[in-house]
């Protein structure tokens, strides 16, 4: 069985929601307190063992490539101002791996940058984190994943339970047997089945394993969809599914889901993650006290 050593992050979007914040700035590099959301999941990636990510990218996505390389003048000015905690902080994020960065070709969906990143994937198991969310939780979602993968050898979907249904016009929900506690093989996979119509309370929401099988799937979903459509990853492991290969769905355990993409949840977020930072959590709680008095 072959290691998973490889995770694709599809980073191409515009960030409307956020808008015009995201006119210059990639939603990916918004701050949670003091690092961008991209780094969150990229040290997820790294602490899991993978050491090859490749980046999907678009034209105004310059500064997550500048942000996970060296700035050798920054550098110098913390080395020679003495501030060496925060150039310790700056110089590791390039080294955390070594990244490929690709400009996103091809019709508009999820399943684009996946086949993107076919040549570089090779014949290997590989995961799929989105740049502007993810689960926090022990273990990780990463090596949740990954554990998964090895006991069944096929592709996994992470998933969330929730009973939301405004959840059930954002999100695709997994429906099927469960083999053990927490894992189902799918037998019914729907993209945004909106309210009343999932088959099941798993969201399909944040990180994935594929085999390689999957780019032929997906090219085969393109030359089905629909003019106008968009191609997504969902239709892919539907055909993956009729050619009689199993896809399994992964309820992540002692894990929080973290949508930085919406407006509401990254405010959320940010509040989360600033009550847990050791710097500056107790102001912090004093402040948000006071305001709510």
């Amino acid at each position: 069985m072959a290691t998973i050593r490889k995770a694709v992050i599809p980073a191409a979007g515009f960030g409307t929601r956020f808008l015009p914040q995201t006119k210059a700035m990639p939603k990916e590099m918004l701050p949670l307190v003091d690092k961008p959301v991209i780094q969150y999941v990229v040290e997820e990636l790294v602490e899991a063992g993978i050491t090859e990510i490749i980046i999907v990218t678009g034209y105004h996505k310059r500064s997550i490539e500048d942000h996970f390389d060296h700035n050798f003048e920054l550098e110098m000015h913390l080395k020679e101002s003495g501030k060496l905690d925060r150039l310790a902080k700056v110089e590791k994020i390039p080294e955390l791996a070594n990244f490929y960065y690709l400009r996103q070709k091809g019709p508009k969906g999820n399943a684009t940058p996946i086949w993107n990143a076919r040549e570089i994937i090779g014949n290997e198991p590989f995961l799929v984190f989105w740049g502007d969310d993810f689960i926090d939780a022990r273990p990780s979602r990463a090596k949740q994943l990954i554990t998964t993968y090895e006991k069944y050898e096929a592709s996994i979907l992470g998933c969330i339970k929730t009973s939301r249904s405004e959840d059930t016009k954002r999100y695709g929900y997994a429906a099927g047997k469960e083999v053990e506690p927490g894992v189902i093989e799918v037998s019914e996979l729907i993209e945004k089945p909106g309210p009343g119509k999932a088959p099941s309370d798993l969201a399909v929401v944040s990180g994935f394993v594929f085999t390689p099988a999957i780019f032929s799937a997906i090219e085969e979903a393109n030359k089905r969809r629909p003019k106008g459509e968009e191609l997504v990853y969902i239709d892919a492991l539907n055909i993956l599914r009729e050619r009689g290969e199993k896809v399994y769905a992964k309820a992540i355990e002692n894990g929080t889901y973290y949508d930085c993409g919406n407006i509401l949840e990254y405010m959320k977020t940010i509040t989360s993650f600033a009550l847990r930072h050791p710097d500056i959590n107790g102001e912090y709680r004093q402040f948000l006290e006071k305001l709510l008095r």
